[in-house]
Parts: C-alpha cells; structure tokens; sequence
C-alpha cells in the first residue's frame, strides 16, 4: 500500500473511505490531455478508457450570478450532504439556484499492490467549520481559470503541493450541489508517476494527505448509512470507515458521493449496495 505522509511534525499517516448515491451521469467536461506521457500501460489505458467517458446534457444555469453561502465553506470543500445536480431539490425556489462554482480533485495513481487508488486529505483541526474532516483536494473558482480542471489541479498545488504537471486531467463528472447549494464539479486526474509527488500540506487548510483504494467505495465492507431528510425528501447517507496503521477515519457526505461516483465509473459497475436517493423533481430554468 502506497500512503503519502505530511512533511510537517505531528501528523500522522491516513486513508479514507466514502459512498455515494447512484447518480445521473457527468454533465460538464473537464479538460483532458490528448496523450499520456509516462505511467503504466495500465493508467495509460484507464486514461483513454476515461477520456471517452461522455456525459449527459448539462443542466443550463447563469453561472455569472452567485448566491451568497458562507464564505470559508463556499471557498473550501469538503464533506457534507451533497447530491448529483439532476437530482436536487431545486423545485422549492429555482429562480434564486445561482450557485457558485466549485471543483475537487480525484487524482488516481496505481499502488505498490497494482491497485488503483485517490489522494484524500484531512482538514485541518483548526479551521472554524469541517475542521479534521475527510475531503478531496479543491475549492472555489477563480475568474482567471480557463476550466474545472485548471481549478482543480490548481487548489490541490496550494492544498498539498501536487504539480500540476505530473497530473493529466481526463474527464469530469456530473455537477454535485453541497447542502450549502455549491456547484462542485469532479475532476478526475491521474498520477501518472506516484513517486514524483512528495505532498506539501499548506498547514492552514490541510492536516494530513493520504491515500485510499478507489474500489473500496464500490464494496459493502466497513459501511453504514442512516436515513435523512433533506427539504421534505428522505435519503440514505453513506458512511465507510477506514482505518490505516493505529488510525481510524471516516468519509462520508459529499465527499463520498462523489468517490462512489467516480469508482462506478472507473470501474465500470454499480456498487454493491443500496443507494436510496431522494428523487427530486428537477426544474425547468
């Protein structure tokens, strides 16, 4: 098992686990590379297997207009409810659904083990909301990003000290909507030479990096789930726990929606539980 370790005192090594609910398919498309240089014949053909990945229309909203969300959980995120944007429940208000514009990073590398796993973060346990909370590296867009990708792959520099360079952006997912009505678009990017990428947490924001078996999010194993209700509609909230050496962590909300999102795609199959997801009426804009 291949783990990444924080070069700050005191922090110790971590990986995590997730689910999320069954989902309509991608909308919006990251930017991806047209060749990928390096790596394994194996993330080689993962990467093409990816970049085909084609996903539905999109939903059209007017993303110059913003709705007011506070200001450290809009900038940074992390895991909390979330759900697919063709699922939420937008119907109850949709004239004000003009929310702002978020990425995270799903960074694939392949392990010691030949297993495919994500880079995860733990937040830091001095931030005033989600502190020592189990996310992917992300956050808010800025005006001079040309794409989702650039977003991603740019807070994950300032986060832990990924290069840009070494990641080749592939394919995005559908748009996720946090509780907060953020619009988080998954990117997914792979490592294409895990030893190059010596993690640099940013001691504001991040605790520890780690990583996790991607598949992890696809099995019935260290899960449980508990019912919600969210704006009238009921749903299940997943949670896996994962515990690394003598440390246990757990993931779950947004965050592990979309890790199941994205297994599901990698890997190409349903996981292998229920996800029971509210089903929302999806307005007309």
């Amino acid at each position: 098992m291949f783990l990444l370790y924080r070069r700050l005192p005191s922090f110790a090594r971590t990986t995590t686990t997730t689910l999320l609910c069954k989902s309509m398919e991608p909308a919006i498309t990251a930017t991806s590379s047209s060749s990928f240089g390096g790596g394994s014949s194996r993330l080689a053909a993962l990467a093409q297997q990816l970049r085909q990945y084609k996903p539905p229309p999109s939903s059209s909203f007017d993303d110059s207009e913003e709705m007011q969300t506070d200001q450290e959980t809009a900038g940074k995120v992390v895991s909390q409810v979330g759900f697919q944007e063709s699922i939420a429940p937008l119907s109850k208000d949709p004239d004000r659904f003009k929310p702002k514009r978020a990425a995270v990073l799903i960074c694939l590398f392949e392990g010691d083990d030949g297993d495919l796993r994500v880079i995860l973060t733990k937040r830091s346990s001095k931030l005033s909301t989600h502190s020592g909370e189990v996310s992917l590296p992300g956050g808010k867009a800025e005006e001079d990003d040309k794409d989702d990708g650039m977003t991603a792959t740019r807070e994950a520099e300032e986060e832990i000290g990924l290069d840009p360079s070494l990641v080749d952006v592939v394919t995005s997912l559908e748009p996720f909507l946090s509780k907060h009505l953020l619009r988080v678009i998954p990117v997914i990017g792979i490592l294409r030479d895990k030893n190059k990428f010596n993690p640099i947490p940013n001691p504001g924001e991040v605790e520890a990096v780690f990583d996790a078996p991607l598949e992890m999010f696809l099995k019935d194993e260290n899960r449980r789930s508990e019912e919600r209700e969210w704006m009238g509609e009921k749903y299940l909230i997943h949670y896996f726990d994962y515990r690394t050496g003598d440390k246990d962590y757990m993931i779950w909300g947004l965050t592990a929606g979309i890790l199941i999102r994205a297994a599901s795609v990698t890997y190409e199959r349903p996981p292998a539980f229920i996800e029971q997801c509210p089903k929302f009426k999806y307005p007309k804009m």
